[in-house]
């Protein structure tokens, strides 16, 4: 079976709810689709499918018969290392086996490449890398970089557009508004009274201005569908053909100032045209954060290559190049420092505005600034695999994504247009019989207002552009979401567990106490214990092998080595089997130890966690480890209690230590002494509790947890293992971001329903008032219109969520 593949590509021409739903239905009934989510905010779909089932050929020409367009974008390359044929026809077959490239051909002669790929499935830097690998390179050719954003075309083509419409319908709107009695006085040309210039000046705006209407009308009617597009160009169609026989009929009969409609339908165009305009605009500020952060990443790198300094294209810095970083310089990619010594700037990651002291082997991150030393450093990371084109690929994955309220609101769309025109006909039905029997003009007054008004526009954006815009500010304060579910549910947290160390403390412990009470000699003990630490990643054994160089101290060969998860290790050194971690671990071991409690005790009743050490079976002495509590650790908990939140804090050392930590930082439950494999069954039986759970940690074995809890919460600097099992990683390592993510979670939850409400309050009352007929079409169009810009502006003030102590967010 072939492996399911995923593939996310932009669409345009979808104006409404109901148009992406219609999109998301068509290619999930597919066969060999697995799921297919379209966002109408940021214009993508995303599919997984199976590819022997189906292509992305196939998938793109469904989208096209829906009525709507798959965006493709062009790019030529110089290719350099081609020697023959062969070489061209080599690098053609990969380019046309990358996911998302709809055609590749290479010419030899010109040793250029023709790329035609889907806009959002692939991008110029993996076409390089891809290319690469097989031995040959990609230059993209210096006309094709100038690319202007989708949406800043989009809005361009707008403007256009309204300009256009508003000569045109401002002479029309002017021999309207001479109609009352109040504005009588105003003076008026007589010609823009006479039908047939009032014919030529609305024609224009109704079948030039207003084609994309009727195109994207038919399309959806086509497939036996309806949206925004078949509203508008039937409620204006009515007016303008109902216009033309008025006039037609008022020549006839004499009349020189007949009443006609023309304005009405070439106002509701300008209208929802500037609608659009506005909406392209505010939509392109809802995902400022996604340029912000790619506006973070350096366009050159100085690559050291056969002695020489030569400047290049980041694109094109491969894993393994040693890098020259002048001082001021941002450091081009991810990677370790060979030579030289400085300080960076790591402020964009960790949020911590101190610089951070680097020196050999030191890792660094790229786009961090390099303040004062000039250093050399060796690739490891490049292209799609740094930290920072990570986080842009978290934030664009979460504003892509769908939450469940939006997933309601969808449905509700894709049925709302059609119950929209069963009660305009109706409407027309009742005034044209019963209300004003015979009169057209009087009962289509109504019918195209609630045809206009009733537009779910607003409906669709409710959901998505706060999701975007409530997201990308929560990347900007270091709070990366994987999805928009877990922005969703994340405000309906109760209890958030803790991990301890690397969490609530820095993870960085200390040798406080090292105590040696048997035949061996104090450093001979500790040259046997930190040999035995020095095979642990565990932040303690760290600690006790530090001391040891510190004491400078030599190593010696491990012979044997296990680690007891929870509980401690054991090893075989020089002959001599040693034991070292819990009472538990000595006590199953046989090994008496009574006399050291009470020693112990005192150790771990001043925070210090303490380790028993016995040698054959005979308790030798203790080594006593601190890790000193996060300075916002206690402020943090305390803000989560303010909350509403029960906070626990779960970790696998010993109850003295562990709730002697807890009383410091304010925290009054406390699990301890449990093993990596029961943490994830405490969070269980929370669970079973009927509580919505949090699990905040770093370690690998906070991984189990972080992945059964309701929302798992990974401390950035922590491992990639506990990154990638959790919902949401904290980039900044500080505890007031778990409360800022509950936070900046609640209150997008709170612009979302906010924007659903006045969408639907908007329609609810705005169709009843239209068919009683107190609603001028011109105004319905107006406020259809404006309705989808303030819901995208209400999201907008997302972005405006401010800082209100270090590393967190405002809670008002």
């Amino acid at each position: 079976m072939a492996k399911e593949r995923e593939l996310t590509f932009a669409i345009s021409g979808m104006t409404c709810a109901a148009c992406s739903t219609r999109v998301e239905k068509g290619i999930a009934r597919m066969s060999g689709i697995e799921e297919a989510n379209v966002n109408l905010a940021t214009e993508k779909a995303t599919i997984r499918f199976n590819p022997e089932e189906v292509t992305v050929e196939q998938v793109t020409e469904k989208v096209e018969k829906l009525g709507y367009h798959v965006r493709q974008l062009h790019v030529d390359f110089n290719v350099t290392g081609m020697t023959c044929a062969a070489c061209a026809n080599r690098i053609e077959k990969k380019l046309n086996r990358m996911l998302g490239i709809q055609e590749a051909t290479v010419n030899l002669a010109l040793e250029t490449a023709s790329v035609y790929y889907l806009d959002g499935a692939v991008d110029v830097p993996s076409m390089r890398a891809e290319v690469e690998k097989i031995g040959f390179g990609l230059k993209e050719k210096a006309d094709t970089f100038d690319q202007k954003n989708a949406k800043e075309q989009e809005a361009e083509k707008q403007l256009g557009k309204f300009l256009f419409a508003l000569i045109l319908t401002l002479p029309l709107v002017w021999a309207m508004v001479t109609h009352f009695e109040f504005t009588a006085f105003i003076w008026m040309p007589d010609m823009f009274m006479n039908p047939w210039v009032q014919l030529a000046l609305a024609t224009p705006v109704q079948f030039i201005v207003g084609a994309q209407f009727y195109v994207g009308a038919y399309k959806a009617l086509r497939n036996k569908s309806a949206n925004m597009d078949v509203l508008v160009a039937l409620g204006t169609t009515a007016a303008y053909v109902y216009s033309i026989y008025l006039g037609i009929e008022a020549m006839q009969l004499g009349i020189t100032m007949p009443d006609l409609y023309f304005e009405t339908s070439a106002v509701i165009i300008t209208l929802i045209v500037l609608g659009k305009l506005f909406e392209a605009r505010a939509k392109g500020k809802t995902s400022q954060a996604i340029q912000k952060l790619l506006d973070l990443q350096v366009k050159t790198a100085t690559v050291i290559r056969n002695g020489q300094m030569i400047s290049v294209p980041l694109e094109e810095v491969k894993v393994d190049d040693h890098l020259f970083v002048k001082p001021g310089e941002k450091i081009p990619v991810d990677g370790i420092v060979i030579e030289g010594h400085s300080a960076v700037d790591e402020s964009m990651i960790t949020g911590e505005s101190i610089p951070v002291d680097k020196g050999v082997d030191d890792a660094v991150i790229g786009s961090t600034i390099n303040k004062n030393g000039s250093i050399t450093m060796v690739a490891k990371k490049v292209g799609k695999d740094t930290a920072l084109s990570q986080i842009i690929k978290i934030v664009e994955n979460a504003q892509g994504s769908k939450a469940n309220i939006q997933r309601m609101t969808d449905k509700v769309s894709g049925i709302f247009v059609p119950i929209v025109v069963v009660i305009a006909v109706l409407s027309f039905i009742i005034w044209y019989f019963f209300v004003t029997p015979g009169n057209v003009g009087a009962a289509l007054i109504p019918t195209i207002s609630i045809l206009v008004i009733a537009c779910p526009c607003a409906l669709g954006l409710a959901t998505p552009t706060s999701i975007m815009a409530g997201s990308g500010r929560a990347a900007e304060l270091g709070l990366l979401f994987k999805g928009g579910e877990h922005l969703e549910n994340t405000g309906n947290i109760q209890t958030v567990v803790l991990d301890k160390t690397g969490t609530i403390t820095k993870g960085e412990p200390t040798t406080t106490d090292f105590i040696s009470e048997g035949n061996i000699e104090k450093n001979t003990l500790l040259q046997l214990v930190a040999s035995v630490e020095q095979k642990s990643e565990h932040p303690l054994a760290q600690a006790v092998v530090t001391y040891a160089e510190e004491m400078e101290i030599s190593l010696l060969t491990v012979e044997q080595f296990e680690a007891i998860p929870g509980h401690g290790v054991q090893a075989v050194v020089q002959g001599k089997r040693l034991l070292i971690g819990t009472r538990k671990l000595q006590e199953e071991a046989g090994v008496s130890f009574d006399h050291a409690l009470e020693k112990m005790r005192s150790l771990e009743s001043e925070g210090k966690t303490a380790m028993l050490i016995s040698i054959d079976g005979s308790y030798e002495g203790l080594v006593a480890v601190a890790d000193t509590i996060k300075p916002t650790s206690k402020q943090a908990v305390e803000r989560l209690r303010k909350l509403g939140l029960e906070v626990i804090m779960l970790t696998g050392d010993n109850k003295r230590t562990a709730e002697e930590i807890a009383k410091q930082v304010g925290i009054e439950k406390v699990v301890s002494e449990v093993v990596p494999e029961q943490k994830s069954d405490i969070i269980t039986q929370l669970q079973q509790e009927g509580k919505k759970v949090a699990m905040v940690g770093d370690g690998l074995n906070d991984a189990p947890a972080l992945a059964v809890a309701d929302i798992g919460m990974a401390i950035g600097t922590g491992t990639d293992v506990a990154i990638e099992a959790a919902d949401i990683t904290l980039m900044r390592g500080d505890l007031n971001n778990v409360a800022d993510a509950i936070i900046m979670s609640r209150k997008t939850m709170v612009n979302i329903k906010q924007n659903l409400f006045f969408a639907f309050v908007y329609n609810s009352i705005g169709i009843p008032i239209a068919a009683v007929g107190l609603l001028a079409p011109w105004v319905a169009g107006a406020a259809m219109a404006f309705s989808s810009v303030s819901v995208v502006l209400n999201a907008l003030r997302l972005q405006k969520t401010k800082f209100e102590v270090k590393g967190s967010v405002t809670e008002s």
